[in-house]
Order: structure tokens, then C-alpha cells, then sequence
């Protein structure tokens, strides 16, 4: 599925409410919709200057809802979904957030991953290698990327109050124009 208009794209993140990141509901205790929207919150106040990276938050589960079960791919499958109307470093830092898991899983021992993380992580490759790690830090988008990671799963909160949907709109349409 590739989205081509702002309208498609608040439809799909929509569509996410009620779906979870494990099909049989045992993954995270929020939906994909409170999820995504709770991560990009975190982002808007970290990174007030960034929205690509703030629609990387907010959209970087919804690979879940295209492709239920494929936990190992859904952020390629969200970045191949988004890339058209947002384009590349949005679909990149959706794609990286997995990749800056296993970064943080082999680096950082503080780094708390939740109990469904834990055992997915293990299906997109486990704990980076020293050369994997070399290669990430090198890549232009590692600070990024690792902020996407810590709000994600800083972003699980059940009964975190958040910003709905359509108050995205603008910052959807301001990237999509300038891509």
C-alpha cells in the first residue's frame, strides 16, 4: 500500500485505533493510534524544530496495521507506505526505530525495553554487533533515530492524555508540501 494524499494518511493512522501490535493483544498495552500519538507527543516536546521526525513518531507503528504479524518488517512496511507523500528521511527514521532498538539493546543497559520489545527483538535481529554499531553511529540520522527509539518506548502509557489525530493535520501538510 503506498499513500498518496493527507486525507488517505489520517484515515490509515485512524484505522490504527484498536489495533495492536501483537494480533493476539498481548504486545503493548496501548493501540497503535494511543502508541503512535503518545510518541510523537514526546517528540513534539523534545524535538519542537523537527517535524519529520515528529511524523516519524507518529507514524512509525502503522506498518502493523498493513502488514499484521510481520513485527520483524513493519517498519519497512510503514516507510514504504509513507515515503511517496512524506518522503525519504520520514520513511527512514521509521525504518531506523527498529534498527535503534537493537543499537540501544547492545549499548545501553539503563535502556528499558517493554516486556513485547523484549521478545521482538529477538525476530529483527537481536542486540547490534560492534560493526553494526560502528555502521548506526556513522549514519547521518543516528541522533534522530535514537530519539524516535526512547519515545517509543517511552510511549505506552494507558490513560496518557495526548492531541488527537487531526491536530497533525498541519504539521502532515507542511511536510508533505515541502517533500
Amino acid at each position: 500500500m503506498s499513500v498518496s494524499t493527507v486525507d488517505e494518511l489520517i484515515n490509515l493512522l485512524t484505522d490504527c485505533a484498536d489495533v495492536w501490535d501483537m494480533p493476539d493483544r498481548s504486545g503493548d498495552p496501548v493501540d497503535i493510534l494511543d502508541h503512535d500519538l503518545q510518541c510523537a507527543q514526546l517528540l513534539r516536546l523534545s524535538h519542537p524544530d523537527d517535524e519529520e521526525l515528529q511524523l516519524a513518531g507518529l507514524l512509525h507503528d502503522i506498518g502493523h496495521k498493513l502488514v499484521p504479524g510481520d513485527d520483524a518488517h513493519h517498519g519497512k512496511h510503514g516507510a514504504d507506505a509513507i515515503r511517496p507523500l512524506l518522503g525519504d528521511r520520514v520513511a527512514r527514521l521509521i525504518e531506523l526505530h527498529v534498527v535503534a532498538k537493537r543499537y540501544l539493546a547492545a549499548t545501553d543497559t539503563a535502556h528499558t525495553l517493554s516486556p513485547a520489545s523484549q521478545r521482538t527483538l529477538i525476530t529483527q535481529g537481536g542486540p547490534m554487533t560492534a560493526s553494526e554499531i560502528a555502521e548506526f553511529r556513522a549514519d547521518p540520522d543516528f541522533t534522530a533515530a535514537i530519539a524516535l527509539r526512547r519515545a517509543d518506548d517511552a510511549g505506552k502509557l494507558v490513560g496518557r492524555h495526548v492531541a488527537p489525530v487531526e491536530s497533525w493535520r498541519p504539521v502532515i501538510e507542511r511536510v508533505a508540501a515541502a517533500h
